[in-house]
């Protein structure tokens, strides 16, 4: 991952140095159990734990240079760890165990701490939403379908379905990471053929992860399974940003991101303050879904185990881990220091809109006054057509249609009927249904 994304915390989890020092203390515990159970001198596993070199870039680049004559990284690992434990407890280092065994058990443990990062780092999201949902509960807005403007609305009620949204990525990222929160240390095809299945559970256990039953590797529909809940996360950020990308756009500017002093938005035009962190957000989301594709493809491996993949995941999951990270971050940074124009949002559902939001109350209560229903639709789109077309109010258009007053003469009735149909507040009563579900989140 480049390290334009990379965010410290989630970052240090995946460098070679704490790779090779989880799979050092894997290997320890590995030992500690034999010694524990019989199996082998109890002082090696002394020696060893006393002997264990602390890993550094020192050591990275020793293995490196051993990996160069070996070909194969765990070995060459499993060589100069020995080396560095010397004899008589060093030969013991590795014993029974597979590569796969100490790699991916690293890796759960891993994942599962970047799981767990992810999983706060979330939740703070979903609060961020929550607080912006309640704030916002009575600001009224436009909602708009196919980009055209449709009913009233909150803004409330955007913030609190988006929160939701997040609020079951939040649900599946706890899962997933559950899912990866396993071990194994069962041998080359997994029949703990030189390897005590009691020294799974203790290392396991030591690691606090949870043993499973697997051939030469753990099953990658876990590893895939935790990518879907990235993936999903990362379309959950992008329709948070998308929503932003939109109501900041000039003709709209109903909500602005955070603008620091100092920030330019252009090289060339120096009134310009774009969304360009929901636009990033947005691009980063796309990257997310690709990985999960690599992923769903690594289920498949050729009968005990192949390494097609290795390469993969080398790639992917410290990435997808790294990035969404970041996105989370960035997207709880977004939503609480966004600015919401109030004045903006009334304005253009009450102005902007010539009214014509209303449409549908119109129709309903010429319905409900004795019309048939495509009477009453053929009307009031013949009215507000006629808005759009000259660029005039439509409760006035309506009050001066003459179909609309001979079908509900005498005249106060229909002024009766369009003071219902206007009524704001009367549409928009039920929205703390929503709201009121926000309970039930974090």
């Amino acid at each position: 991952m480049i390290q334009r994304y990379q965010l410290k915390e989630m970052a240090s989890l995946f460098t070679d140095e704490a790779r090779l020092s989880t799979f050092v203390e894997i290997e320890l515990l590995a030992l500690e159990a034999q010694a524990k159970l019989g199996l082998v001198n109890s002082s090696y596993a002394t020696q060893a734990r006393e002997k264990a070199p602390v890993v550094d870039q020192e050591f990275v680049n020793l293995v490196n240079e051993r990996e160069k004559i070996t070909d194969h990284d765990v070995a060459a690992f499993v060589d100069v760890l020995q080396d560095k434990i010397g004899e008589p407890a060093g030969p013991y280092i590795h014993h029974g165990l597979t590569s796969s065994d100490v790699v991916d058990t690293a890796l759960s443990l891993t994942l599962a701490r970047a799981g767990q990062l992810l999983i706060e780092a979330t939740h703070d999201l979903v609060l961020a939403l929550k607080t912006k949902a309640i704030e916002h509960r009575n600001t009224y807005c436009l909602g708009r379908t196919h980009g055209i403007h449709a009913e009233p609305t909150t803004f409330g009620v955007k913030m609190a379905l988006l929160c939701f949204q997040i609020d079951r990525d939040l649900n599946r990222l706890k899962e997933a990471t559950k899912q990866m929160s396993v071990a194994k240390l069962s041998g080359a095809v997994g029949t703990y053929s030189n390897l005590s299945p009691e020294v799974e559970a203790y290392v396991a256990e030591a690691l606090g992860l949870e043993p499973v039953p697997a051939n030469q590797v753990i099953a990658r529909d876990r590893h895939s399974q935790y990518l879907y809940a990235i993936a999903s996360l990362g379309s959950g950020i992008e329709a948070i940003a998308t929503e932003i990308r939109h109501l900041q756009r000039s003709e709209v500017s109903e909500v602005l991101e955070p603008f620091r002093e100092g920030q330019k938005g252009s090289s060339a035009m120096p009134h310009k303050r774009n969304p360009i962190l929901s636009e990033r957000l947005v691009g980063i989301a796309r990257v997310l879904r690709g990985y999960l594709v690599s992923g769903l493809e690594n289920i498949s491996l050729w009968h005990e185990r192949d390494i097609s993949h290795s390469s993969v995941e080398r790639i992917v999951l410290p990435d997808a881990s790294i990035l969404s990270y970041y996105a989370v971050k960035k997207a709880t940074y977004l939503i609480e220091n966004m600015t919401v124009n109030k004045e903006r949002m009334e304005k253009n559902l009450l102005q902007g809109s010539l009214g014509l939001v209303f449409s549908q109350t119109v129709l309903l209560a010429l319905v409900e006054s004795g019309l048939t229903r495509d009477a009453a639709y053929r009307l009031v789109q013949r009215v507000a057509m006629k808005c759009l077309n000259e660029n005039i109010n439509f409760r006035d258009a309506l009050h001066d249609d003459q179909e609309l007053h001979d079908l509900l003469s005498p005249s106060d009735k229909a002024d009766t009927v369009l003071e219902k149909a206007f009524d704001l507040q009367r549409l928009l009563e039920n929205t703390h249904i929503t709201i009121d579900k926000l309970d039930k989140v974090v």
